[in-house]
């Protein structure tokens, strides 16, 4: 696999599992883990790419909770009422910056839709999803590099 593969497909899966598709919940740290094992690509950028496809991903669930919030309650939306009730009242009781838990896995996604909902200020959601992704992946990477290292 050449670099290009590498860091076309990390994007590609990256960008997915940021969003509320119930496809690949998490996948996109173990990509750039995998990739970073194999020295498939330059560490930073892999984090960059991953980290920047899944802040894509994340401003996609803002917009579509923003666009279509009559339609949660369809038996088609990916995700359940229960999860969306749980993080509404993690919204309500912690506001924004709730924001910043958006690298749990499927929680995470599910805030980011709920932000689109209430129609969270985009100037706060954006910097707060840049810092939790960046943690949730910095983490993985940290650990990673501490692994291979020793």
């Amino acid at each position: 696999m050449d670099a290009y593969q590498a860091y076309l497909g990390l994007f590609v899966t990256s960008l997915i599992a940021g969003t509320f598709l119930p496809f690949l919940p998490g996948s996109s740290e173990m990509a750039m883990a995998g990739l970073m094992a194999a020295r498939a690509g330059f560490p930073p950028a892999l984090l960059a790419v991953a980290v920047g496809a899944n802040v894509l991903g994340a401003t996609l669930n803002y917009l579509v909770g923003r666009n279509v919030a009559g339609l949660a309650d369809r038996r088609w939306f990916p995700l359940s009422r229960r999860t969306l009730d749980r993080a509404s009242a993690w919204f309500d009781r912690y506001g924004v910056w709730a924001l910043a838990l958006c690298w749990l896995p499927t929680f995470g996604d599910a805030i980011t839709v709920i932000a689109g909902l209430l129609r969270a200020d985009f100037r706060l959601f954006l910097p707060l999803v840049c810092a939790g992704k960046l943690f949730g992946h910095g983490a993985v990477a940290l650990g990673l590099t501490w692994i291979i290292e020793r």
